[in-house]
């Protein structure tokens, strides 16, 4: 059996304003932006150019015990690293 790490939570302030900033400043794309009605939330992904596998999922702080999370995942420390390599074509 494989196991993979699919999606990772971000907590947010607001959608819109966290797709701006990962799909403007840092070229991510947008892979899904579903409403749920049901709980009332949006469904938003996203990942950078060319991933494979895991994805960022924005997650709108609902409640106000969830707003001091907002940009504070991991307790003040890094909580993503992103790794860009250069695309190599042989024979090309």
């Amino acid at each position: 059996m494989t196991q993979a790490l699919v999606h990772i939570a971000l907590v947010v302030k607001d959608y819109d304003e966290a797709i701006d900033f990962y799909t403007k400043k840092l070229h991510f794309n947008l892979i899904e932006d579903t409403y749920q009605p049901e709980q009332d939330k949006r469904w938003v992904v996203v990942a950078p150019p060319g991933a494979y596998g895991t994805t960022v999922l924005l997650a709108k702080a609902s409640k106000p015990v969830q707003e001091p999370f907002i940009g504070n995942q991991a307790g003040g420390r890094v909580f993503l690293f992103l790794e860009i390599r250069p695309i190599v074509l042989y024979g090309k």
